[in-house]
């Protein structure tokens, strides 16, 4: 049981409720705070330091230093001891200021007569937002319950900051979550939208950080722990279908939300004066500091445990969050940390965008996102602390940027861009039922990228042939153990049926790297991106795949069907998948079931490797398809998840166009059908390139069918060549300025 004696931070955070309760304005507030709190703790100096951007630090109020230093005075993020204790979130108490490490003297301020100094971070999990500085004469530290107390008055300042105390005339601050704001990330699947946030958890608002009675808020806190146990408890009574390893998380996360030493911290942060709430937030505020600092991975995990078990306790306390009953608004644009492609499928096709904190290129909701042409911004670092249910935001998709509560010259811009591709779309469904067929007389054939049963209804609108790309691994990602051959077998039939004749090519499962499943054991691997995945994941597991080969014959039901292998790189892994298939076909042959007809067998190069293998290799498939995304970032040895080195290589360069040319030569040479799978086929550019290149076959997320279709109706392809040939011959590293020049003159 923590110490009832009245704490002096308690006297403190008292003082400060009474104060607040005043009223005034913003800098009025700020102003008789730093006062209180020099003469509470009885030292010459105390004064706060705000963020007036994500670099600078500005005097906003300050008791003991040059008044007219007030909004004079900044520093740089890590300039001066300020600066540092910004920037590390660590507090700094030193007895002799001046000799400290990263000193800074501010003459404006009169501050060389002081000697101690001691500065607190002013945070709200992990939003950093100033700093608390006191500072005496004396040369002394401050002991550790001085440095307690200004860690819970920084807290409550941070709070009061959140619910804009600090604004009006002379304000320190603006008003937050009122201006506009933007927000750079990176492009994962392109486009534009309009609309309003909806955040997948809702922010959880502290109104009350100071208590008036500390018995009561124990109790509080008791009653929302025992809740917050028994949710845990009961997730983990229905763990029997739980693997060893999820069984081992989920009592990692039981024992934190059993942790005394969390209880006691959080009692001890009510005693000295904090509601339940706040209380619950200062901790959660001090385990994400260490979250940012982490950098073993272990310890990471474990922090984001508490993170999680703290939100869930302030939404137990508050009665905020995901079950309040807040309604999904129109056009909802999805904010959140991060999501998994369950609780995403849960939200439908009702939403408009996408814009995540983290999140990566191949994640799984980027799969899906990319499934429903729904624009996707990941690494949009902010958003989520500063968007409010309601808000209005502009997508850009194409730039990563987000537009927060954006102004009306902003808003007019981007409805502008939202009408002429709108005028678009219409130009593309005139064409729809018209053949991709260039100004030569050379005919494409355009398919379709899928991945769920919802995408089919895209295939008629779009104009696509069929599906070029089934890609069946969303069906394992989105469960929480493996799928029975049945449920895939009718599944499979499904989308044969929906695509209505039409052929569509089943991609078996592409598993690992990025896609691990929630209920097989991850495999820690340095490199995980060519380490176990896809076919090598199928030839090690001959089950796995025997039971996905055998669904998906069965729902041919001895009509057309097309497979292909993911990550083929040598013959011996085709024919080892291969010899698979024969082995389900010659057990249904036995069983009396119909066996396809006609049965097209493929494999996706998407390794530099395979376009050497021997000639046998392209005689004994049915068709390749190139699988772009992958390959280019194996042909470059660079990480398409890495935005520093993946935007530096061009799918348009003489070396990686040489290299398809070599491709289909040989497939040509073999009379093996070819495609290019992957995002650059859906760009009309790289398209155009392609098909003069030689591809004549490309599959695409479906809003890209009408794009690329539009453009390669307006070109010929012996000039698009001969502007290709030109730009090598002047020693062009890409054809990307050459061909997009001679575009411009076709449309």
């Amino acid at each position: 049981m923590p110490d009832r004696v009245e704490s002096e931070s308690r006297k403190l955070l008292e003082r400060l409720r009474l104060a607040l309760a005043e009223g005034g304005e913003g800098q009025e507030r700020l102003d008789n705070i730093v006062e209180l709190i020099a003469t509470s703790m009885q030292t010459e100096v105390c004064s706060i330091y705000l963020f007036r951007d994500n670099e600078t630090l500005e005097l906003c109020a300050t008791q003991g230093l040059a008044m007219e230093s007030v909004h004079k005075t900044r520093l740089r993020l890590g300039e001066g001891l300020v600066g540092r204790v910004a920037r590390t979130r660590r507090v700094i108490n030193a007895a002799d200021a001046p000799s400290a490490r990263g000193f800074r003297y501010m003459p404006e301020t009169g501050e060389e007569r002081y000697s101690s100094f001691c500065g607190v971070p002013i945070q709200r999990l992990g939003d950093a937002l100033g700093v608390l500085v006191v500072q005496s004469k004396d040369a002394r530290e401050f002991t550790a319950d001085e440095v307690y107390a200004l860690e819970v008055v920084a807290m409550v300042l941070a709070e009061m900051t959140e619910l804009g105390a600090f604004v009006g005339e002379g304000a320190a601050l603006s008003a937050r979550h009122q201006n506009p704001v933007l927000f750079r990330g990176t492009v994962a699947q392109e486009g534009a939208a309009e609309g309003n946030v909806f955040l997948h958890e809702a922010r959880v608002v502290v109104t009350n950080p100071i208590s008036d009675d500390p018995d009561l808020e124990l109790v509080r806190l008791r009653d929302a722990v025992e809740e917050l146990r028994s949710s845990v408890d009961a997730l983990l009574s229905g763990s029997r279908q739980m693997t060893t390893d999820q069984l081992e998380i989920f009592e990692a996360y039981r024992m934190f939300a059993n942790s005394r030493s969390w209880m006691r911290r959080m009692e001890a942060d009510i005693v000295n004066g904090l509601t339940a709430e706040a209380a619950v937030e200062k901790e959660q505020s001090l385990a994400r500091t260490r979250l940012n600092q982490a950098g073993d991975a272990y310890m990471r995990e474990r922090l984001n445990d508490l993170d999680d078990l703290s939100n869930r306790l302030l939404r137990i306390l508050t009665g905020q969050g995901k079950d309040t009953g807040v309604d999904m608004p129109d056009n909802p644009i999805l904010i959140a940390r991060n999501i998994g492609p369950g609780e995403l499928l849960d939200y439908g096709k009702k939403l408009r965008g996408i814009v995540l904190e983290e999140g990566s290129v191949g994640s799984h909701a980027t799969v899906v996102a990319r499934a429903w042409a729904i624009p996707l911004i990941i690494n949009a670092k902010g958003i989520t602390t500063e968007a409010l249910n309601g808000d209005p935001i502009l997508v850009d998709g194409d730039h990563g940027i987000a537009h927060l509560r954006p102004d009306e010259a902003v808003h007019s811009a981007f409805r502008d861009k939202l009408a002429m591709q709108t005028r678009a779309q219409e130009r593309y469904a005139s064409i729809r039922d018209e053949p991709a067929l260039t100004k030569c007389g050379t005919e494409l054939s355009l398919f379709m990228n899928a991945g769920l049963l919802a995408d089919l209804p895209s295939l008629e609108g779009s104009g696509a042939k069929g599906v070029g790309l089934f890609r069946t691994e969303l069906q394992f990602l989105i469960r929480t153990q493996m799928p029975k051959r049945q449920e895939l077998s009718a599944l499979y039939a499904r989308v044969i049926n929906a695509a209505g004749g039409k052929p569509v090519a089943f991609r078996t499962l592409d598993i690992g790297s990025d896609k691990v499943l929630p209920y097989m054991k991850p495999n820690d691997e340095p490199n995980p991106a060519m380490g176990w995945r896809a076919i090598r994941v199928g030839l090690d597991k001959p089950g796995i795949l025997r039971m996905q080969l055998q669904a998906l014959v069965r729902a041919a039901n001895g009509g057309p069907l097309t497979v292909m292998f993911p990550f083929v790189t040598l013959l011996s892994e085709y024919r080892d998948a291969k010899a698979e298939l024969d082995k389900v076909l010659a057990r249904e042959k036995r069983l009396g079931n119909p066996l396809p007809t006609p049965l097209h067998v493929g494999a996706m190069l998407e390794t530099p490797s395979l376009a050497f293998a021997p000639d046998a290799f392209f005689k004994e498939v049915d068709f390749i398809s190139v699988g772009g995304n992958d390959l280019k970032q194996f042909f470059y040895a660079a990480d398409r998840e890495n935005e520093r080195v993946r935007k530096r290589y061009d799918t348009l360069s003489h070396s990686f166009l040489t290299f398809l040319k070599m491709v289909i030569k040989r497939c040509d040479d073999a009379g093996t059908h070819l495609s290019f799978c992957g995002e650059d086929a859906g760009r009309p550019l790289e398209a155009v390139c392609f098909a003069a290149c030689g591809f004549r076959s490309l599959s695409m997320r479906p809003a890209s069918v009408g794009p690329v279709k539009h453009l390669l109706r307006k070109v010929d392809l012996n000039d698009v060549r001969a502007v290709m040939d030109a730009a090598w011959e002047r020693g062009d590293l890409s054809v990307r300025d050459a061909v997009s020049t001679y575009l411009k003159s076709c449309v």
